[in-house]
């Protein structure tokens, strides 16, 4: 039997962490931020956990993460 794909796009969005635990980057970060304030700006830097009900769907999308 062939080895599973993995959604790419799933792939370039999402990192999954040593514990289990999978991570993303904020929305509204790539351009147009001359409107957006500093502070505003500074809080969307970094990475955030995603929700347990995105899990699941999120793991089968990666079977090999």
């Amino acid at each position: 039997m062939p080895k599973m794909k993995s959604k790419k796009a799933a792939t370039k969005r999402f990192k999954v962490r040593s514990g289990g635990s999978i991570k993303r980057a904020h929305a509204t970060k790539r351009h147009i931020l001359t409107k957006r304030t500093t502070k505003n700006k500074r809080h969307l830097r970094g990475m955030v956990t995603i929700s347990e009900q995105d899990t699941k769907s999120i793991r089968r999308m990666m079977p090999y993460a």
